[in-house]
């Protein structure tokens, strides 16, 4: 079983029907989508021109039996410290909304779904690459 949390840049790919993405999306029986995430994607489409159609395509997304939110809790938190400290320690910081993204993917055995590189910092992160199955 194919399971993997998705980065808003993956959402956006996805909508507009990169060819990678979409192939991608076919092999994944689960697709996380947690808070952070939804609220990049709402901020996004605030400052857009189609804000409710991208809402509306958005909630149909949602529908799908295949994609699943993912919740934050005291948990999670953990994970963001460890994930905080141990690139601290290293010194190859990630912006903070993806440090929160991927502590929520680790905290729930997901495998990250994110065009940005960046996630490969992350130690025991497991990563979902386009084009992959």
């Amino acid at each position: 079983m194919r399971r993997a949390l998705i980065d808003t840049n993956i959402y956006v790919a996805f909508k507009r029907g990169e060819s990678a993405v979409v192939e991608a999306f076919r092999h994944l029986d689960f697709i996380g989508m947690n808070l952070i995430v939804l609220g990049e994607l709402l901020a996004g489409f605030k400052s857009g021109k189609k804000e409710k159609a991208n809402r509306h395509e958005l909630e149909e997304f949602l529908d799908q039996p295949r994609v699943h939110y993912i919740a934050s809790d005291l948990a999670t938190a953990e994970f963001y410290a460890q994930i905080f400290n141990a690139l601290r320690t290293k010194g190859t910081p990630i912006p903070t909304n993806d440090i929160w993204i991927a502590a929520s993917a680790m905290q729930n055995g997901l495998s990250m779904f994110s065009l940005d590189k960046h996630f490969l910092r992350v130690d025991g992160l497991l990563i979902q690459e386009a084009g992959t199955d």
